[in-house]
């Protein structure tokens, strides 16, 4: 951990190498101040000598100058350096982040990184700025402190030795017990997190179904939660300052008693003993500070230990070394293909898959809910790998591509469509970044797009707000197959990408493709057979498994479970998702009531 997060200074370390120098020459001139001081009085204000009180009183006032320019320096260095070391995590996270596969993803969660991107690397930002100034400041003022009292008294200084050996031992057991307490608390901030983005995205669902009095229940169970671990380990971290005190009001007095007793006897000057309980509270305010440094230290430990993980996680799916660049044509060929998700039940979503797909075919995939439609078409494009067998694009296992090549050739429009703030126009040039105007608008055109955008105030220029909540569920899917055409793919996958179109726009796109686009190669995951009836062959997939590949009337004379689709969807209006038992109940009833 503490290797990869030293990794991230990077140019920073000048500044962070600068920032102990200037810290230990601040803490030089604080320390020698109570010296002169004891000079001063002795030499000066107890022997009448005004000479003397200038001349230490200068050197006094000279040591302070340099201590507040040392002291300016520390801090713009440290703050330098802190808040580098903290931009440069955000991004080694983010650029690290941005190559995980979907399977990486999963195992962090959404609000997991969320929260190790912002309140882990604050944690670690602080820590280090705290450690360059505290941690050097503290540990050298205490043992300048310390030498000086030997210097002038051997006797006293055994009592700071013995008040050390004290809150050494007290803050070993502070530190023990509250390490493992930060480390789930931060756990249960992925939990707040979690749950605040939920709401946040799906507030109107949570309106539309008048369920703002759960969900405020819901984050006030994760929030009490969190109160309550953080009510424990602020407990424990609240004994740090009573101990503490009990140790400073303990040397006072032993000083004051022992002292006295020495200036009475000669053997100590009045100088020397208010230099000593400068440096008593000197010492033992670097001890607090240390008490308060090694807290924080094991706070950090835990987001330190977050955040290595996630600069550290190697990314499950990477280019090979010597990669292919050139995706011969749009075939897909799929060869005994098992695929399971990481952390799921162990059973396989895809389970010996086999068919073949030749380029420029339009390919209808059809299916109830978890028969596995999404999970394999994520494998063509290798946003998921799989667990066996192969999968082939171009007559190349897509293993042997270079990700960026694969995933040009291979355009995806996902089940869950995603808009970006900005204009529309910005949006469709994450397809092709260099598009130019009129081959936005052709997109558009194939993808029906136009018609709605035209009668914007702005046109292309209009505006999509955070998470296209300003267009509606069936334009925002329209938009996202424009960015799709952009990239001149050979391969395009279309996921249940045209359910909130209406069957007149889904046609009218089906047809656009059919027309403008006959070398490319589709692949269209749907729920009506409306959609895929045109298509070459359709692929009936049943528990991960395939039922049929065939044609739209081939299939209907012999697959069941395709028959079974066409005829609830054409005849009955029922939902293929719904239970096959249930179904069949269900038909059985309503044949039963037309009965005279």
């Amino acid at each position: 951990m503490l290797k990869t997060l030293y990794a991230q200074v990077k140019q920073y370390k000048k500044a962070a190498l600068l920032t102990p120098v200037f810290t230990s020459l601040e803490v030089v001139m604080d320390v020698l101040i109570p010296y002169v001081t004891a000079k001063l009085i002795d030499l000066g204000i107890n022997a009448g000598d005004v000479g003397n009180v200038y001349l230490y009183g200068g050197i006094m006032l000279g040591m302070a100058f340099l201590s507040l320019l040392f002291g300016i320096k520390a801090g713009q260095y440290s703050a330098y350096a802190s808040s580098g070391f903290a931009s440069n995590l955000r991004e080694a996270m983010y650029r690290n982040i941005q190559t995980f596969s979907f399977s990486d993803i999963d195992k962090f969660s959404t609000s997991g990184l969320v929260t190790r991107m912002t309140t882990d690397v604050s944690n670690l930002q602080n820590a280090f700025q705290q450690l360059l100034r505290v941690s050097v400041r503290a540990p050298f003022r205490m043992l300048f402190s310390i030498f000086m009292c030997f210097v002038i008294d051997v006797r006293m200084s055994i009592i700071f030795i013995i008040a050390m050996v004290v809150l050494s031992v007290f803050l070993y057991f502070l530190i023990s017990r509250v390490s493992k307490l930060f480390k789930q608390v931060f756990e249960r901030y992925d939990d707040l997190n979690s749950s605040v983005q939920e709401n946040v995205s799906g507030i109107r669902v949570v309106k539309a179904f008048v369920r703002e009095e759960y969900e405020n229940t819901k984050f006030g169970k994760a929030a009490e939660a969190l109160y309550r671990l953080y009510v424990r380990t602020e407990g424990l971290m609240a004994l740090n300052h009573p101990v503490m005190n009990l140790v400073v009001y303990g040397c006072i007095i032993a000083i004051s008693w022992f002292g006295a007793q020495f200036v009475v006897g000669g053997t100590l000057t009045t100088g020397e003993i208010t230099s000593l309980f400068t440096y008593v509270m000197s010492i033992l305010m670097s001890l607090m500070m240390l008490s308060m440094i090694f807290v924080m230290l094991t706070q950090s430990a835990a987001s330190g230990q977050r955040v290595a993980e996630v600069i550290n996680e190697e990314a499950d799916i990477t280019n090979p070394r010597k990669a292919e660049t050139v995706v011969a044509d749009g075939s897909v060929d799929f060869r005994h293909v098992c695929f399971g998700y990481k952390g799921g039940s162990g059973e396989y979503a895809i389970n010996n898959v086999s068919f073949r797909i030749r380029s420029g075919e339009t390919i209808g995939v059809i299916g109830g809910t978890g028969s596995g439609k999404s999970s394999l078409v994520n494998l063509v494009s290798r946003l998921y790998d799989v667990s066996k067998g192969s999968v082939l694009v171009g007559g190349k296992d897509v293993r042997q591509y270079d990700l960026e090549t694969l995933r040009n050739a291979v355009s995806v429009v996902l089940q869950n469509n995603v808009l970006f703030s900005g204009t529309i126009l910005d949006n469709l040039r994450w397809g092709n970044a260099e598009a130019t105007l009129e081959e936005c608008r052709e997109a558009c055109r194939m993808a029906c797009a136009d018609e709605f955008i035209d009668q914007m105030p702005d046109g292309y220029d209009t505006r999509i707000e955070q998470g296209g909540t300003n267009v509606s569920g069936g334009q925002k899917q329209r938009i996202c197959i424009a960015r799709a055409l952009l990239k001149h793919p050979k391969v395009l996958v279309l996921d249940d990408s045209t359910s909130a179109c209406d069957t007149a726009t889904d046609a009218a796109i089906q047809r656009a493709f059919r027309e403008n686009l006959p070398q490319l190669t589709k692949i269209i995951i749907a729920q009506r057979i409306s959609s895929v009836k045109d298509c070459d062959r359709i692929l009936v997939l049943d528990s991960g498994k395939v039922s049929g590949f065939d044609t739209h009337d081939n299939l209907l004379r012999s697959n069941a479970i395709y028959r079974e689709i066409y005829t609830i969807q054409n005849e009955d209006g029922g939902d293929f998702d719904e239970p096959r038992k249930n179904r069949r109940k269900d038909k059985n009833n309503h044949h039963k009531t037309k009965k005279p």
